[in-house]
């Protein structure tokens, strides 16, 4: 696959050749993935990446050559307690924020109106040095900053509606957009908050450990409560992962391999799935199979959704869960040489999942194609098609076949590009996608016929500009 490094610096290096996993050859026909940019500036592991704009509604100013559209942007995070803002089409570096003393452990987009009813975009960045910064995305300046926490927030989760947000730590925190502390918990555990998702009715899951701690928000004349209403201790490990489906469901993982689906209403359990491994056990809704694997070869590290499936990184492979059928439908149960770290469903039936081993790669969910079943013949007048049996065991057959339909992942692409570990990713879209790892990198990884193809809109319209005169050399 033809790669093109952009914006100097060194190509980052290949890994070690695959031992167990499906490889692809040279030839990815169905990987649009052949240019690259490097962004240099971390001086540690990078961690985390999250979207500032929606990029939805710029890319076709993008395709018509118009300079003017409005910059798509995105911020990195990592070890090194350094935010960089930087430019997702150009891959420029647009602002460097320093305010951390330690490394970052979350962050979280928010989004705030002035008194005039401007949108103002901003971000907030907790770090391993007690404290929460709030930073404008047009200025790179810093607003505030609080330290006033007891331990280090490890999770941030803005709730748009409630125009509040919230921290979770040894307590759970709610703020307003001024940064002024509306509520907290008493101390919960040492281990802390590790999770957040916001549910109906002013309320919210957190994950504690191995418990699941529903909290609902109140905001009255008198001032703002958080009250517990509920844990849920149906895991038996501790949680690692929390996502939302959609306003009725959402779905946690475990470090031993538990997944379970939540009502989002009553926070009753209506579905599990506790044996990723063996596909012929999954012929009961609910299966409680105990798991022979360790836990770190059965971790749910990550789980990401499209309201139809549960796309779940598990120890080193990737599975898909359907919620209609309560059951896993399709796997690779060995996706890479190491932990799958983050899982993303692309809009065309695609995945994107990274790892520990450094490499990036694309799937494709697809149907299997399977032949009809045939009954078995019982009888003289069956062995010749004849009879009411033969007519009802098609039938059956046929039903059969409907409510079995099997899928597969097929690697369809795979990106090579870090030294070291990928934490995860950001898709843009048209724009490409963005990763980061432990070997200090952000890279930008782009469609290659696109590119091209805008870099020649670029040169006809500097044409166009001169007149038509020749170019220099």
């Amino acid at each position: 696959m033809l790669r093109w490094l952009i914006g100097g610096g060194r190509e980052p290096q290949g890994l070690a050749e695959k031992s167990s996993v499906q490889t692809i050859g040279e030839e990815q026909i169905q990987n649009p993935y052949t240019e690259l940019l490097v962004l240099k500036g971390h001086q540690d592991i990078v961690r985390f990446l999250v979207q500032i704009d929606d990029c939805r509604k710029q890319t076709r100013f993008i395709e018509d050559g118009d300079h003017d559209w409005k910059r798509i942007r995105f911020a990195s995070a990592g070890d090194d307690g350094i935010i960089f803002l930087w430019n997702a089409q150009t891959g420029e570096k647009l602002f460097e924020l320093h305010g951390h003393a330690h490394k970052i452990t979350a962050i979280a987009p928010f989004y705030s109106s002035d008194a005039s009813g401007e949108n103002n975009q901003l971000i907030l960045t907790a770090s391993a040095d007690r404290t929460v910064i709030v930073w404008d995305c047009s200025s790179g300046k810093q607003i505030q900053k609080v330290s006033c926490f007891h331990s280090t927030v490890k999770c941030l989760t803005v709730l748009q509606r409630l125009d509040v947000w919230l921290s979770g730590g040894s307590d759970l925190c709610v703020w307003n957009r001024k940064l002024d502390l509306l509520c907290k918990t008493s101390h919960l555990t040492d281990a802390g908050i590790s999770a957040l998702v916001e549910l109906p009715k002013n309320c919210v899951a957190a994950a504690v450990g191995k418990e699941l701690i529903i909290f609902r928000l109140i905001d009255r004349p008198e001032g703002w409560n958080v009250l517990e209403v509920k844990r849920l201790v149906d895991h038996q490990d501790n949680i690692l992962s929390l996502v939302s489906v959609n306003d009725l469901t959402f779905v946690t993982g475990s470090h031993v391999g538990e997944l379970i689906v939540w009502d989002a209403f009553d926070w009753t359990k209506q579905a599990s799935e506790c044996n990723f491994w063996d596909s012929s056990l999954h012929t009961d809704a609910q299966p409680e199979i105990k798991l022979s694997q360790s836990p770190n070869e059965t971790s749910v590290q990550h789980l990401t959704s499209d309201e139809e499936c549960v796309f779940a990184a598990v120890g080193k492979g990737i599975y898909v869960y359907s919620l209609q059928m309560k059951r896993v439908i399709a796997c690779q149960k060995t996706a890479h040489d190491s932990s799958v770290l983050h899982i993303a469903k692309l809009p065309n039936r695609q995945l994107i999942s990274c790892s520990e081993d450094g490499s990036v790669r694309i799937w494709e969910l697809r149907e299997k194609q399977q032949l009809p079943a045939e009954p078995v013949p019982t009888g003289f007048f069956n062995m010749w098609g004849f009879g009411r049996a033969n007519k009802q065991a098609n039938q059956a057959a046929k039903k059969t076949q409907e409510n079995t339909t099997m899928y597969f992942l097929e690697l369809v692409g795979d990106l090579i590009g870090h030294s070291s570990a990928v934490q995860m990713f950001l898709y843009f879209g048209e724009l490409g996608l963005a990763t980061c790892s432990a070997d200090h990198l952000v890279i930008l990884w782009k469609d290659g016929e696109r590119e091209s193809r805008l870099r020649s809109v670029t040169l006809f319209q500097k044409l166009a500009q001169n007149g038509g005169s020749q170019l220099k050399f």
